[in-house]
């Protein structure tokens, strides 16, 4: 492959190739644009499309499209040419500022919530200058914003840099009152480590759940999973290693930083990931590496599952949210510092994100929710659906130090010991790391390990990011009216630090005690997505994402309705799928093999030998018991999938969904996966869990 550092950023129109391009007032303005948050004017926007449109004809690009993210869960994009006609009857490439600046999608056609009408179509994207363009085949690529002809916003990306705008106020408000007279620009920033599985394209080929739903519908446990634990870091498979390299070139050439790469738990599971860029970038290229990931998959003759549970029974796939502080100068607010004042500016920005949690538990825990998200939390491979955090022992011992006005004796470092004088000697981390916890400190920064694999980074982001802004600005506004500065810090750390000390858990997430302890203290428990998500529509929610300008009411009520309906459709082609499958191939697959069996035992008695029941017996008594469970498994999901379509409230709609529809679903898999270990290997319709999970050589 090549050089790395040749491939690095050569389709971004990046900082350096705009300096190189640009005149430099025009690359001034620009840049103050995208630093200073400041409107562009056309002027300059006519200059920089320019630009723009030559440097990606260079490189052989055609078209150009605004790229946004609409509330699919996915990119969207519409190709324009370059190419216009002369009045001669030629032809010349243009690319002018207004098209730069913005597009005009059908805004009826992306899922609204309800906020606008069919008829009601136009629709705005609004270049982002913020995040470089890029080029992806023969289009250039630009990041927009997406909203209704009415101001609302229809994306992802819009509110995550309103949150991203709010909580950057908010701490700038807090370094002042630390002395700095104009702190540099603040914001989050987020490296989201992403799993997935490789399976072979002709598994997928063969199985129709894995086709429209993106999970396995039926599918025993294979004989061997991960009991062994020997895929997690193992030594990576030529043609997985090929594909990995493919992508890690794709995404270098794209400005995303791919750092890390391995094998995870289960087998065909694997993990990137990226270095830390800030929020609005790093969701845009964790969108850009899903995609790719897909694409070179299939150069490969490999299909890649992003699916949070594509296999029952084995590890789901998350994507863990490493999340961040910092100041445009490279400091990073979450960490301790070496002197007092860092120190206290550490334990501030600290206890806001404690005081964050526990006072928003519901808005973290549904900022993850999905249908396919709730197949995996809690099971003993993901946080279960009660939000902690975890600070280690060293870090915990310090505030609680500080609650009770105790002197704190910091530990010193320790060499660690290994028993191998030949192994180099190194310093042993203060504290150990807790896989099962929802939300870890690991240093200076938090792990939110609650999101699985598919969902867009934004949504858990915008939550972060409004409430510790939201616990800022109390912070600030408690402060700034202080006459002792020194003094009403310390009371404000002290009395966070005891009013939500029961957030803080440092042991063991996956145990039942833990569910116990969490709800003696108070904490919530929604164990599925119909029970989180119309708490995002609560009164209480709904008046702090206006006052920190992140979500109008109608933003937050039609989300919570899109997130309802998603949630509903999912289930709904889910239970379509199973029957679809039952019907057309395991009922024609149980019944020929049911045949075969009857015939043999009719053949063996035609014989006349006198024998007791035999093997053939048994198997097709079984055969006939779980057929006649499966045949009332399927007229029962028949009946609840028909019965759905009289709810029209979407929140009773989504509830009758989980306790009914998803309930038949279940019982019917229970009755064909125990099916599939009777019939003849040669009879089932459908590729085995073994099959598929070791298809990749």
């Amino acid at each position: 492959m090549e050089n790395s550092m040749n491939l690095f950023n050569t389709m971004v129109f990046n900082d350096q190739v705009m300096k190189e391009r640009l005149p430099k007032d025009i690359y001034d303005s620009l840049h103050r644009t995208m630093q200073e948050r400041k409107h562009l004017d056309l002027d300059v926007a006519n200059v920089v499309a320019s630009a723009m449109k030559n440097w990606a004809v260079e490189k052989g690009v055609t078209h150009f499209t605004h790229w946004f993210q609409p509330m699919t869960g996915v990119t969207a994009e519409k190709h324009e040419a370059f190419i216009n006609p002369t009045i001669n009857g030629g032809t010349l490439n243009n690319f002018t500022g207004d098209e730069l600046i913005k597009g005009e999608p059908d805004a009826s056609s992306f899922p609204t919530g309800g906020i606008r009408a069919t008829f009601e179509a136009r629709g705005y994207t609004a270049w982002d200058p913020t995040s470089y363009a890029f080029i992806k085949g023969n289009v250039l690529c630009i990041p927009t914003a997406f909203c209704s002809y009415s101001g609302e916003a229809l994306d992802k990306k819009t509110p995550l840099l309103r949150s991203m705008q709010a909580i950057a106020k908010q701490a700038e408000r807090i370094l002042k009152l630390f002395g700095e007279e104009n702190p540099s620009g603040v914001t989050t920033t987020v490296g989201p480590e992403q799993e997935y599985f490789l399976i072979d394209k002709s598994m997928l080929d063969k199985r129709p759940d894995l086709v429209y739903c993106g999970r396995t519908l039926f599918g025993s446990r294979p004989p061997k999973g991960q009991e062994m634990e020997d895929h997690y870091f193992g030594a990576i498979k030529p043609k997985v290693a090929a594909f990995m390299e493919d992508l890690d070139k794709e995404l270098w050439q794209l400005g995303v930083l791919s750092k890390t790469r391995h094998n995870e738990v289960s087998p065909a599971q694997h993990e990137l990931a990226p270095i830390f860029s800030t929020t609005n970038i790093a969701a845009d290229h964790n969108q850009l590496t899903m995609e790719m990931m897909q694409v070179v998959a299939a150069r490969h003759g490999l299909v890649c599952l992003l699916h949070e549970k594509p296999f029952a029974g084995v590890n789901g796939s998350g994507k863990h949210n490493n999340w961040s502080l910092s100041t445009e100068d490279g400091r990073n607010l979450l960490d301790t510092g070496k002197t007092p004042a860092e120190h206290s500016r550490f334990l501030l920005f600290m206890t806001a994100v404690i005081k964050a949690v526990d006072e928003h538990q519901d808005l973290l825990r549904l900022s993850i929710a999905s249908a396919g998200n709730d197949h995996r939390l809690g099971a003993n491979e993901a946080p279960p659906a009660i939000v902690s955090i975890f600070l280690g022992d060293e870090l915990t011992e310090m505030l609680n130090s500080i609650k009770n006005k105790t002197i704190y004796k910091h530990k010193e470092e320790t060499q660690m010991e290994i028993g191998v004088d030949a192994l180099p000697h190194f310093s042993k981390d203060i504290t150990d790391r807790n896989r099962t916890s929802p939300f870890a400190f690991t240093g200076n920064k938090f792990e939110f390990r609650m999101p699985g694999s598919s969902l867009s980074i934004s949504g858990p982001n915008i939550i972060l990011n409004t409430i510790v802004a939201d616990a800022l600005c109390q912070f600030a506004d408690v402060l700034e009216k202080a006459d002792d500065f020194n003094s009403a810090l310390d009371d404000l750390i002290r009395d966070a630090i005891e009013k939500h000390q029961r957030i803080i858990f440092n042991g063991n997430n996956y145990s039942a005690e833990w569910v116990v302890e969490a709800e003696r203290r108070g904490l919530l428990n929604l164990p599925s997505t119909v029970e989180a998500l119309p708490l995002f529509a609560s009164d209480e929610n709904i008046a702090l994402f206006e006052r920190l300008g992140v979500f109008s009411e109608s933003e937050v009520r039609s989300r919570t309705e899109l997130l309802l309906e998603s949630y509903s459709k999912i289930i709904h082609i889910e239970a379509l799928a199973m029957l679809d499958m039952v019907q057309r191939d395991i009922v024609p697959a149980v019944l020929t093999y049911s045949k075969k069996v009857a015939d043999t035992i009719a053949a063996k008695k035609s014989l006349d030998i006198e024998l007791e029941c035999t093997l053939e017996e048994y198997l097709l008594i079984r055969l006939s018991k779980l057929s006649s469970c499966m045949y009332g498994d399927i007229e029962a999901l028949e009946n609840s999938v028909l019965a759905g379509k009289e709810y029209e409230n979407v929140i009773e709609h989504a509830k009758y969904n989980r306790s009914d529809v998803f309930l038949h679903m279940q019982s019917l898999r229970s009755t064909v996966d125990e099916l599939e270990t009777l019939v003849g290997s040669e009879y089932w319709p459908y590729p085995s869990y073994g099959e598929i999970l070791y298809s990749v050589k």
